[in-house]
């Protein structure tokens, strides 16, 4: 027997699936949204997610459209300057310092950044505020059955419901996309990345710093103080045997370690919270499209944690798809729409998921040889204030 009928099924609960589900219900669609997995959406609780999102310029414009940005922006911290500082000398200290500033190409921040876990916990209390929109944790998608005027999702409590348009937002290992049978493309680095916030007694002044030198990044991303000191979240990209190794260590020997990766940048880092661990890969999907199904967010692409790029991407898919939506409501989920959708979309998506990949491969260099030659090639970029104004706009999704 078929249950509900909505405009839009959205499977996925993270922040993208409930970013979705909140901009197509603040635009009068109706929308179900399911996540398998209650989100977890306090800080210190088991399960939570210590990654943090950077939201871009284009993204926070999304969200004040649909009416999340009022309730996330007294928790953001401002991204004024993206500092990139290259370490891989003979010893772990700055070599080369180079800073990009938003104020060179525009009168806001690069973006603002937000823990993972508050962003579900004011995004599930958002979709609370939205008569049209169901939000339904606990409960996943199993199954797709799609036709030319409709689409007809199996969920884990055993009902189905009957839709126009299905929003995969449902991870890199996504059942809907699985459901449709499109491929992926994925690329393996062998790396890991740590996650975890951190303490330190320089502020850091609005300041987002990646520190090149080996293995990957070690990036600093401003965070509101805690418990009155100025703090940062760390994403910590290695070799995946040393991150476990890392990952293990008693508290004051990876204290330790992360101070000297950190070349003492902002005095002494204390860890704030524990640490959790994540895969990194690049992934694309060869299409972002199947019969009334749109993918979306990491059930289309994935990439290294750099730039602050991924949910970005993200949300420019759901930005198109709300263009679309809004402009032939009647035609939601159909044909012409999802092939538009795709056009507009995937080849950008490759060739960000691309350059990320190269920017990834080039941080992880080990030989001396290479990552001199990377240094002096972050330095020629930077002596190029055409170029450097080009990549900060490229950065932002703002041309290409």
């Amino acid at each position: 027997m078929i249950g509900f009928e909505y405009d839009i099924v959205v499977s996925g609960g993270g922040v993208a699936g409930l970013t979705a589900a909140s901009v197509f219900g603040s635009a009068g669609f109706t929308v179900l949204c399911l996540d398998p997995a209650p989100p977890v959406t306090t800080r210190d609780q088991a399960g939570s997610d210590l990654r943090t999102t950077a939201f871009l310029q284009p993204a926070q414009a999304l969200l004040e459209k649909s009416g999340l940005w009022a309730r996330l922006e007294p928790h953001a911290a401002d991204l004024q300057v993206m500092r990139i500082v290259d370490a891989g000398g003979i010893e772990p200290e700055p070599r080369i310092t180079k800073e990009f500033d938003a104020s060179d190409i525009s009168d806001k921040p690069f973006g603002w950044n937000l823990p993972n876990w508050l962003l579900r916990r004011e995004m599930v209390a958002h979709l609370e505020s939205l008569p049209n929109v169901s939000f339904l944790p606990g409960k996943g998608t199993t199954s797709l059955f799609t036709r030319e005027g409709e689409a007809r999702v199996g969920l884990s409590d055993g009902r189905r419901v009957r839709c126009r348009l299905v929003i995969a937002a449902d991870g890199r290992n996504s059942p809907m996309r699985e459901a449709a049978g499109i491929d992926v493309k994925t690329t393996h680095y062998g790396q890991k990345a740590l996650a975890f916030a951190v303490t330190h007694p320089i502020p850091h002044g609005n300041v987002s710093t990646e520190i090149h030198r080996s293995g990957g990044p070690f990036t600093l991303v401003p965070l509101p103080d805690y418990e009155g000191r100025p703090s940062s979240a760390v994403v910590w990209m290695e070799e995946g045997a040393e991150v476990q190794r890392l990952s293990a260590l008693p508290q004051a020997d990876f204290e330790g370690a992360m101070n000297q990766r950190s070349c003492h940048l902002f005095g002494p880092l204390t860890l704030a919270s524990r640490r959790t661990v994540w895969p990194i890969i690049s992934q694309i999907a060869s299409t972002l499209y199947a019969e009334r199904l749109a993918l979306v967010a990491e059930a289309a692409h994935v990439v290294p944690p750099i730039g602050a790029q991924g949910l970005n991407m993200s949300l420019g898919d759901m930005r198109v798809l709300l263009e679309l939506a809004e402009a032939a409501p009647d035609r939601l989920g159909d044909l012409t729409m999802l092939e538009t959708y795709h056009r507009r979309r995937h080849a950008e998506i490759l060739a960000r998921v691309t350059g990320i990949d190269l920017l990834n491969r080039a941080s992880m260099m080990r030989a001396q040889p290479l990552r001199d030659a990377r240094a002096m090639a972050l330095n020629a970029i930077y002596s190029l204030a055409p170029v450097r104004k080009t990549i900060m706009q490229l950065g932002l999704g703002a041309r290409g």
